[in-house]
């Protein structure tokens, strides 16, 4: 399996597919899977926006590949292992969350490997009260054995509200 971490030279290029990029790229040559669209990518967040609907955060985790780096918006500890993913979301998962994409930049880097960055809303339940927060994401994703992961998931809340 492939190293997730992403060097300087990737995360230059990704950066730069990112500005503007509204469009898969056109098919690859013949005989070679094709690449995704960019509402095929886009609509992995509705899967796992569906998985949290569960309330199972074995359900959420699953849509992560086993070597995932999370970085959560509302723990300072990076998840790097499936149970610590798992910890993670049996914590945020008692805030009823439902996420909402904001504004979304995809860059579909090969048939394999895709970016999705931008904005998101949750609405949550805290204490019993409605409330809403905003965040940037970013979610790295690779088609492995056929099935689409998270790789790593960054979401950070907005500084205006922190």
């Amino acid at each position: 399996m492939r190293n997730h971490l992403v060097g300087a030279a990737a995360l230059t290029a990704a950066a730069a597919l990112l500005v503007g990029c509204s469009s898969a790229p056109a098919k690859t040559s013949a005989g070679a899977e094709q690449a995704p669209t960019t509402d095929q990518i886009r609509a992995l967040f509705a899967d796992w926006n569906a998985s949290l609907a569960t309330g199972d955060p074995q359900k959420v985790a699953d849509r992560y590949a086993p070597n995932a780096v999370l970085l959560p918006t509302v723990s300072n500890q990076v998840r790097s292992t499936r149970a610590e993913i798992v910890d993670y979301f049996e914590h945020f998962l008692l805030n009823e969350p439902s996420g909402s994409i904001v504004d979304s930049h995809v860059a579909v880097l090969d048939a394999d490997d895709a970016i999705d960055a931008g904005t998101y809303r949750f609405a949550l339940t805290k204490d019993g009260k409605a409330t809403t927060v905003d965040a940037r994401y970013t979610f790295v994703y690779e088609k492995i054995d056929g099935k689409w992961l998270i790789v790593n998931h960054h979401s950070s809340a907005m500084p205006e509200q922190v």
